[in-house]
């Protein structure tokens, strides 16, 4: 058989291209040729689940066929269907397979003798029957050439679809994450103005109380405060993740789980910092931060 190597050369660099690029988990694909049907569903799913629907008479296929799939795709629920339609032949006749009616006639009378009553069908009950009409078997090398290569097709047009849409995820991403930097630098360009703010309240408070305090014990607890609402370790943090975002979307392969669990890391951040907030602009801004981080997260349950 010549055209699974074919298929090898033709469309396994155009798979190996794309692999470099955010893929989506989100596609469908057609493909149709000399009365063979592929039809490629895929969808959002933690691992990769993976079912077939093919002819009975073409079932030992599937083996290669799901291997060729998990070369491909990582994550997703992905239904495979393949049709072949059998009507318009040029001859149009209708092939019958003898020793299976034979062996429904050996049935039939069988389960006379045991219910004692006669069961007689007619000729287009007959026809009914699973196999009674020959079709092509696994045996005809051209028809499994032909699904193989045919299949390989459709996967590569459902992982260029996948592709596409996992570059339009991407770039809503980055969008994002530049979102989520400039409301970084906000919050810490304000954060040594807010503590300073909180240091001149409590100072013009005591003097307002015309309280005697000890110079080194108000320091003391000014320090304490100082420390209990420093928000730098956070916003480190956050960088950091943000930066792993990116470079996560920059690799190749399955990343959707890896920029989840990320965005679990923003979101613990940016809960902390709302904890720490002693000035309502920073309470908004953590809570605007969270919605950014939820934005996201949003979009990478879609991504392989």
């Amino acid at each position: 058989m010549h055209e699974t190597p074919l298929y090898c050369s033709a469309t396994n660099k155009h798979l190996q291209a794309l692999f470099i690029m955010t893929q989506s988990m989100t596609a469908f694909a057609r493909r149709e040729a000399n009365s063979i049907v592929w039809e490629i569903r895929s969808v959002n799913h933690r691992y990769l689940d993976h079912s077939f629907k093919v002819p009975d008479n073409l079932r030992a296929l599937e083996g290669d066929l799901r291997n060729l799939l998990k070369q491909s795709l990582f994550r997703g629920k992905v239904d495979c269907l393949l049709k072949i339609n059998t009507e318009g032949t040029e001859s149009g006749d209708l092939a019958i397979n003898e020793a299976q009616v034979h062996k429904l006639r050996s049935a039939l009378d069988e389960i006379s003798r045991i219910m004692g009553a006669n069961s007689a069908l007619n000729s287009l009950d007959i026809l009914k029957f699973p196999g009674i009409v020959a079709t092509a078997t696994v045996d005809d090398e051209n028809l499994v050439a032909q699904v193989k290569r045919l299949f390989g097709l459709a996967l590569a047009d459902l992982t260029a679809m996948r592709a596409r849409e996992g570059s339009e995820l991407q770039h809503i991403i980055e969008d994002k994450l530049t979102e989520l930097q400039q409301l970084t630098d906000i919050v810490r360009a304000d954060a040594p103005v807010i503590n300073a703010r909180q240091r001149a309240r409590i100072e013009e408070r005591l003097t307002e109380l015309q309280l005697e305090v000890d110079g080194n014990r108000l320091e003391q607890e000014l320090v304490y405060l100082a420390q209990k609402s420093d928000i730098a370790e956070e916003l480190d943090r956050l960088d950091t993740h943000i930066e792993e975002v990116r470079s996560t979307l920059r690799e190749s392969g399955a990343i959707g789980r890896r920029l989840d669990f990320l965005m679990q890391e923003l979101n613990r951040e940016a809960n902390t910092l709302s904890s720490k907030a002693v000035a309502a602009n920073t309470s908004i801004q953590a809570v605007d931060l969270k919605v950014i981080i939820e934005q996201m997260r949003e979009q990478i349950q879609n991504i392989e």
